[in-house]
């Protein structure tokens, strides 16, 4: 049975293939553009790493761009379910951009970082702050156009 105070939501929940269009739009965001912004910052001398880094991660020993690759898709997913309020046209650009730069960003800072034992906030230098909006930004609208894109192949298929 449904809850009526959800039923009145107006909100619906995503079918398991829009949720799963999300993870992999997620996924291939983080490898073309999150890595991609990545690249560009590095090329301009405004990074120290490069992208498509290879250390291996704990606990799996993945390199660690496989490693952000899947966490870029369950991402992906929390994208999909704030997508119902993203608007349209201009809007939902603006709104995945917002939600790139931001979601990841502040996860990173206060939950990760000190999991990790480092400062929170790149240690509230704007050297070391600016990065991750721009970068989770860069994903957030690759996310949005990846997912358009798988949404329409999807929908031919059907």
């Amino acid at each position: 049975m449904t809850d009526p105070a959800l039923r009145s939501s107006g909100y619906a929940w995503p079918s398991p293939t829009r949720l799963a269009l999300g993870f992999a739009a997620g996924f291939v965001a983080v490898l073309v553009f999150h890595q991609g912004m990545i690249a560009f910052l590095h090329a301009m001398d405004f990074t120290r790493g490069g992208p498509y880094p290879m250390q291996a991660t704990w606990p799996l020993g993945v390199p660690r761009f496989w490693s952000l690759a899947f966490w870029g898709g369950i991402w992906g997913i929390l994208f999909v379910l704030a997508e119902p309020y993203f608007g349209s046209g201009a809007k939902y650009w603006l709104a995945a951009l917002l939600f790139g730069a931001l979601g990841p960003t502040l996860f990173g800072w206060f939950i990760l970082a000190p999991m990790r034992g480092a400062p929170m906030a790149g240690g509230w230098e704007l050297a070391n702050m600016w990065r991750g909006p721009v970068i989770n930004g860069a994903w957030g609208l690759g996310t949005a156009a990846a997912l358009w894109i798988f949404a329409k192949v999807a929908r031919r298929r059907a």
